[in-house]
């Protein structure tokens, strides 16, 4: 269970950090098998002219590119797998070049980045994996035609260039790089979002009887920091705000785990209390159907009435 909550903020961070700059399909069904790229990404050209604000995450994603983030270090075959959808999706755009009578360029080849907190040599060597001057440590680029990076995220330089792909390290890794976006200035453009979708992370952990140390220890980083921005937001009279943040966190989290949900429902949840919202956040992971969230909606309308 707390791998899926891992992979699914995972997901959701890397989405929210790239939609300003182009197409981001999180997940993308491979359609030869039933598979999934974890995010497919299509930059905008008109629109990608502040992507280095994302360091070298913003770096990858001047290029189409395929991204493959893992919670636990990735193993030899899950590294295979990865490479398995990369070669699905060249096929189907050859394909389809094929069909039109028209030759693709191989810029328009997805670029693989698979994200892993570490690796072992012989992993990276076995794959023939190299590091590349002007990329610096932990980025480890496979034979030209793989189109593939193995990037150990733990290995990646404690640099501002690197805090976006760091936030999803583990353990110390990934709470350095939480006090780094702590301590950026609260105008930048990706902080409020990335610490809303860690607070989500954290809600989701904490509901969890049997998590472990590395789980529990972030989860008693991020408390006192979502008690800190509640309390802020209250005084500095952004009730609203908070309150709108948390409605869109969690209508995401309820079109992922049910499927897109309708206007009504959405316009029921905008009506919660940020109390319910809590609760709502927190519960919305026992929902299999659309109607326990009806169910749960009423409930909560019923104890409002009395």
């Amino acid at each position: 269970m707390t791998r899926f909550i891992h992979d699914q903020f995972s997901k959701d961070y890397l989405e929210e950090l790239l939609k300003p700059f182009g197409t981001v399909q999180a997940p993308s069904r491979v359609a030869a098998e039933v598979k999934e790229i974890d995010v497919l990404f299509t930059p905008i050209p008109t629109q990608t002219a502040n992507l280095n604000t994302l360091g070298i995450l913003g770096r990858m994603a001047t290029i189409p590119a395929i991204f493959e983030p893992f919670r636990n270090p990735a193993s030899v075959d899950e590294i295979g797998d990865c490479i398995s959808k990369l070669l699905e999706i060249k096929s189907a755009i050859q394909r389809e070049g094929k069909r039109n009578k028209t030759k693709i360029p191989e810029t328009e080849i997805p670029q693989l980045w698979i994200l892993t907190p570490t690796a072992s040599k012989n992993i990276i060597s076995g794959y023939g994996g190299q590091l590349k001057s002007d990329w610096g440590d932990g980025v480890y680029f496979l034979p030209k035609y793989f189109r593939t990076a193995i990037v150990v995220i733990h290995q990646l330089p404690s640099t501002p260039e690197t805090l976006w792909l760091r936030i999803l390290g583990r353990g110390r890794v990934q709470q350095r790089a939480i006090d780094e976006l702590v301590a950026l200035p609260s105008t930048h453009p990706f902080q409020r979002v990335t610490l809303e979708l860690l607070y989500s992370l954290q809600q989701n952990l904490r509901i969890n009887q049997n998590i472990e140390t590395e789980d529990r220890e972030l989860v008693m980083r991020l408390a006192p920091l979502y008690q800190e921005d509640r309390e802020r937001a209250r005084q500095e009279g952004l009730q609203q705000g908070l309150q709108q943040g948390e409605q869109q966190l969690i209508v995401r989290q309820l079109n992922r785990r049910l499927g897109n949900i309708d206007s009504s429902l959405i316009e029921r949840i905008q009506q919660l209390s940020i109390e319910q919202l809590d609760i709502l956040g927190e519960e919305l992971l026992d929902f299999v159907t659309v109607a326990d969230l009806e169910l749960w909606l009423s409930q909560q309308q019923n104890t409002t009435n009395q």
